[in-house]
């Protein structure tokens, strides 16, 4: 018997409280098979390595009542490892994926969108609306229109962000049905949609003008990702919406 392995002494090798393993020992989970000539409760090679997977087990999240029947289980120590792993691999995706979502809100914050993770999910499903938050900082954050935007979208609720999302598939909708109908992009129809476009952004985000707006088409078939956006809903959608807001700029000026 190691009197090394008394309850004081192992609580300290553990970073664990002597009221644990005295708890422990209570329950019968981890009981000390012997005793000092002092008197001293002690831990057997045996009770220490009960008590190590019963701390493994702990950090998987199991409680103790599920530890204590998956120890008396007749299995050996390799099968708790492999136990152990699984355990922790499933609360490791667990915690990425909240994590993600915790960081996505957080994102939304920097971005001025103040919702809740849930609230971020429901209203704009897969459609990750800080997917490119740094890169929009870095890019136009010293810019009177993010500084606006960020302003306007900093008091909206949910309500207003339904709202949005719903004009913003209403102008892309309208973007495909000319396309589909064969509608020229310099037609008056092509021009309309383009100033939905523009009205859209002037309502919901800043002061969007004809110049702006001109700057957004071209980066819609310039950015693969931008180009994704209307093309997923209909190929060559977004050269057509470049085309019709690039003529609408031109007549208007």
């Amino acid at each position: 018997m190691d009197e090394g392995n008394t309850v004081g002494a192992l609580a300290r090798r553990l970073g664990i409280s002597v009221r644990t393993l005295h708890h422990y020992d209570a329950i019968g989970l981890v009981v000390p098979s012997g005793r000092t000539d002092a008197g001293y409760r002690v831990y057997a090679s045996a009770d220490v390595q009960r008590l190590a997977n019963v701390l493994a087990y702990r950090a998987c999240g199991l409680s103790l009542a599920d530890i204590a029947r998956l120890l008396d289980d007749d299995i050996d120590r390799a099968a708790h490892l492999r136990h152990q792993l699984d355990l922790l691999d499933e609360r490791l995706t667990t915690l990425a994926a909240q994590r993600e979502v915790l960081h996505r809100a957080w994102e939304a914050q920097q971005m001025g969108i103040n919702l809740d993770p849930e609230q971020i999910v429901e209203i704009f499903g897969d459609d990750d609306p800080t997917q490119y938050a740094d890169e929009a900082r870095d890019r136009w954050g010293d810019t009177d229109a993010y500084r606006q935007s960020h302003a306007r979208t900093s008091a909206y609720g949910p309500e207003e962000w339904r709202a949005a999302r719903e004009d913003q598939e209403r102008v892309g909708a309208e973007f495909a049905a000319c396309q589909a109908a064969g509608e020229p992009a310099d037609g008056p129809r092509a021009a309309a949609a383009a100033e939905a476009h523009r009205a859209h952004i002037s309502r919901w985000y800043y002061d969007c003008s004809y110049d702006m707006q001109v700057g957004l088409a071209e980066m819609y078939v310039a950015d693969p990702r931008f180009t994704a956006t209307y093309d997923d809903r209909a190929p060559g959608l977004a050269q057509f919406v470049h085309d019709a807001i690039v003529a609408n700029a031109i007549n208007r000026a």
